[in-house]
């Protein structure tokens, strides 16, 4: 599992651009992130369309973000994390201050 967390610049609402702006990708058949499974406020889950896994995002205090990666393989956890990343650097770069990287190991 790798946990990313995004800390914003000024006081913005990070999880509320993030869904905004699959919304608006997902509309335009664009995405390669998308919302998966029922929806709870300040929770979502989203999966990418090649790579396995998912991404559980939950909204923290002070519009920060938390991001749990996870996936059937751990070797392959690093192509969801170059796709999150990347994600959240294209469309929300402006609004993040902070990017921080939690690798944990997953006991078998």
């Amino acid at each position: 599992m790798i946990t990313v967390t995004a800390v914003p610049v000024e006081h913005e609402d990070l999880y509320a651009l993030l869904v905004e702006k699959e919304r608006a990708l997902r509309q335009e058949n664009q995405g390669t992130l998308h919302r998966r499974g029922p929806r709870k406020r300040g929770q979502d889950r989203w999966v990418h369309v090649r790579y396995k896994g998912s991404i559980r995002l939950q909204k923290c205090l002070g519009g920060i973000v938390v991001a749990e990666l996870r996936s059937g393989t751990p070797s392959e956890e690093w192509q969801l994390l170059s796709s999150f990343v990347g994600f959240l650097i294209r469309h929300l770069r402006e609004e993040i201050g902070t990017i921080t990287l939690s690798l944990a190991s997953v006991e078998s």
